[in-house]
């Protein structure tokens, strides 16, 4: 992914302006549509479809514009006016759609399982009434500055702000019902969900998500570290990742 340039984060409050309208008038429509889902879920036990996709495109949009804007200058590309998924875009966000959801937790989500998470996000997104500054925007304003003097954006700070945006997205979908899945309270940093990054390897090592050896791909290993997998299941030279991304953890 490209570094964003220099100067432009200075007038991207400008520029969202356009997003900043229309995502005022979609939340308060997923507003309205969690009430009704929350109905449909007492009901019937399950999320209408229809209002699962859009309540999940609000977030995905929200997303965009956020890695684009103060929730973590990401990248200069321009979010699109789209709540569909863009796959080529550098911020993605995606929801399982759920089969079934619990009537019992439907009742005591918003209010009661999810308030640790929300003393956690008061800190991140800044509580209190009128403008707000929270540790995420705080953490990529200083971003920021490093990019007008410097021309980097530190790799530990913006994996930090991606950590926290993570957190909020996983509360967000928690508390609008579209999952009974209790988000952890934790701080998954890096540009990959974990989930999709890792899966448990044999002898509980961690290792790369994706094909096995001898089927479309093969695993990637970091150098010196090769002996802790046979040799047919390591083959680091055809690794698709970047040389960077090569190593275990």
């Amino acid at each position: 992914m490209r570094v964003p340039s220099r100067g432009l984060w200075l007038v991207k409050w400008l520029l969202l302006v356009p997003h900043l309208v229309v995502l005022t008038l979609l939340w308060t429509s997923v507003a309205l549509v969690t009430v009704f889902a929350w109905v449909a879920i007492l009901v019937t036990g399950r999320y209408p479809r229809g209002l699962f996709d859009f309540t999940a495109g609000v977030l995905r949009w929200s997303w965009r514009v956020g890695f684009y804007g103060y929730s973590a200058l990401g990248t200069d590309r321009y979010p699109p006016f789209t709540l569909s998924d863009v796959p080529d875009y550098p911020a993605r966000l995606d929801v399982d759609y759920p089969e079934h959801l619990s009537r019992g937790l439907a009742l005591v989500k918003s209010w009661l399982l999810a308030v640790p998470h929300y003393l956690v996000l008061a800190v991140f997104l800044g509580g209190g009434v009128g403008p707000r500054l929270g540790l995420i925007s705080l953490l990529a304003l200083f971003g920021g500055v490093m990019l007008l003097f410097q021309g980097r954006y530190p790799a530990g700070l913006f994996d930090a702000v991606l950590g926290m945006d993570r957190w909020v997205a996983r509360v967000s979908a928690y508390v609008a019902l579209m999952t009974d899945r209790y988000p952890p309270l934790r701080l998954d940093q890096g540009g990959t969900d974990p989930r999709a990054r890792y899966r448990r390897g044999r002898w509980g090592h961690r290792r790369p998500a994706g094909p096995r050896p001898g089927r479309s791909g093969a695993c990637c290993c970091s150098p010196g570290r090769e002996r802790r997998w046979p040799a047919r299941n390591c083959r680091s030279d055809s690794c698709p990742w970047p040389a960077s991304r090569r190593s275990w953890s």
